[in-house]
């Protein structure tokens, strides 16, 4: 897991994704110039590079216009000046979400009101496909595209739409120091590495993939899941989202809860590293424990974690167990490697699950049994406040 990562996982409750990746691509453009002049000639968004100084400001706030309903908050700001002549960049960042209705158009008016600039510039760059072809927000037949609308604008102003992909993929051919290589990392752990093009081994991964789903369920069997339910008598009134575990968090389990709130302390069984960064990286299974940033026992509960892999370093695997608020875990795993020279894999992976349930109740009595008491394992009411393993960013998820 990358640094940017762990720093992430700090915050509790929902990830300021967006806002974060911003201000550490706004940090490493600020102390590579040359790379962000590069990057912008790279996209013909600038044609030159005679420029004397260069700042770049964040979260920058503008009163909004009189046209405007409201005020507006730009991701980043490019100042680039010759000593003469000014030209000024507006960027909107979007990872997990989309444009507020009408507010590229927004910007676009800031843009034009601008003295003494000389080249408008707004780049809107997304993770996701997410096209900008009509503007809704002003009556006009046919509806203009942004390009058109910022060539009406006095004066013009230069679109420009751009994917995350593309900065990673530029990003990786420039440099190789160590903040490059923890921001190639946080981009591939929140999918802003793809590119546009399917490789050999993504073809190999659609013909094969209803083959491998059909193998892992299979291991994943009732028997199991009715032994992991019993064993922990926990909540399931909510199922894991396998398929959703698989594409936003690579990995594919099924789990259960241990604690009055849903997602506060859980157990997950399965299949993880199912997209990992090096194709000679093994995916592996087994279980985890984990703890969530808010629950009222964390502490006792990471004290307990501690205790763990203290007795047990060759068995179980931190993740993150720090008393600051983050998703904490211990793991009981294998690499998958390991059942590859098994005459009957699936059997061999079947049985190394319903040990790592026997193992887990083990630890969880010999470990947590002060815990346990002071916990009601009950069903999670209308009123209770929850969190969703479904949708939690844990530690975990970037494994």
């Amino acid at each position: 897991m990358s640094l940017f990562s762990n720093l992430l996982n700090l915050h509790s409750g929902s990830k300021p994704l967006e806002d974060f990746f911003t201000e550490i691509v706004a940090y490493f453009l600020s102390l590579n110039n040359d790379i962000l002049i590069d990057w912008l000639k790279h996209h013909s968004i600038i044609s030159d590079d005679n420029y004397s100084s260069v700042k770049i400001s964040t979260q920058q706030e503008h009163k909004g216009l009189e046209s405007h309903t409201e005020d507006s908050r730009l991701d980043i700001v490019i100042e680039l000046s010759d000593g003469l002549n000014t030209d000024v960049i507006f960027i909107e960042s979007k990872i997990g979400s989309t444009e507020i209705p009408g507010q590229l158009e927004k910007y676009a008016d800031i843009l034009s009101n601008l003295s003494n600039v000389r080249h408008r510039i707004l780049i809107y760059i997304t993770r996701d496909y997410d096209p900008k072809e009509e503007i809704k927000q002003y009556d006009c037949d046919p509806k203009p595209t942004i390009k058109e609308y910022c060539l009406k604008l006095p004066p013009k102003i230069n679109f420009f739409q751009l994917r995350w992909y593309q900065f990673y993929s530029f990003l990786k051919e420039r440099t190789s120091d160590i903040l490059t290589q923890e921001i190639l990392t946080f981009m591939r752990n929140n999918r802003m590495s793809y590119t546009n093009q399917f490789s050999s081994v993504d073809l190999l991964t659609m013909v094969n993939f209803n083959k491998t789903f059909k193998l892992m369920e299979s291991t994943i069997s009732e028997e199991v899941k009715k032994e992991l339910k019993e064993s922990f008598a926990g909540i399931n009134k909510h199922e894991i989202d396998g398929l959703y575990q698989w594409k936003s968090k690579n990995r594919y389990i099924i789990g259960t809860s241990l604690s009055n709130r849903r997602g506060d302390l859980w157990c997950g069984l399965g299949y993880f590293n199912l997209n990992p960064n090096n194709l000679n990286d093994y995916p592996y299974i087994g279980i985890f424990l984990e703890v969530s940033p808010g629950f009222v026992e964390r502490p006792k509960t990471i004290e307990s974690m501690q205790n763990v892999i203290n007795d047990k370093p060759n068995i179980w695997t931190p993740e993150n167990l720090t008393i600051l608020p983050a998703w904490s875990a211990i793991f009981y795993r294998k690499s998958l490697q390991e059942f590859l020279s098994e005459k009957d894999q699936l059997s061999a992976i079947k049985l190394f699950f319903q040990e790592s349930i026997e193992e887990l109740k083990t630890v969880h009595k010999q470990y947590f049994n002060s815990l346990r008491k002071g916990v009601t394992i009950e069903a999670t009411t209308e009123g209770d406040k929850e969190e969703d393993p479904n949708t939690s960013s844990s530690s975990i998820a970037e494994v």
